[in-house]
């Protein structure tokens, strides 16, 4: 069974940057697709990155691209969003997620195998 765990969250001012980690155990990071989401109360959850099995291919949302950056640690098992120029919108939830299926670019809330528990992150000045 794959878990993940996230850190890293915390308060930030607009235009300033976190990065978040997600440690994988239970799997190896090689084998999964790995994914950011994002929640607000009452929103959907969204997809902010995802990342093929090898990390070779990643794919951002429109909304985060130049700002975002996903990547693995391979030999750490621990995938990173670091996340510059935030914005007051983008306070949620990140939820790190992993499929053993399926591909990077069609990875969706619907079929994503595991979900990590979230780290809240708030943008505020």
């Amino acid at each position: 069974q794959v878990q993940l765990v996230e850190s890293g969250g915390g308060w930030v001012q607009p235009g300033g940057s976190l990065r978040l980690s997600c440690q994988v155990s239970g799997g190896t990071l090689g084998s999964l697709i790995m994914g950011w989401f994002r929640q607000t109360p009452g929103g959907e959850r969204e997809r902010v990155a995802a990342s093929s099995w090898a990390g070779s291919n990643t794919y951002y949302a429109d909304s985060v691209k130049g700002r975002f950056t996903m990547s693995r640690d391979n030999a750490k098992n621990t995938v990173y969003l670091q996340m510059n120029d935030l914005k007051s919108e983008e306070g949620a939830v990140y939820i790190c997620a992993a499929s053993r299926l399926g591909s990077a670019l069609a990875m969706s809330d619907r079929n994503v195998e595991y979900w990590g528990q979230g780290t809240q992150v708030i943008v505020s000045s």
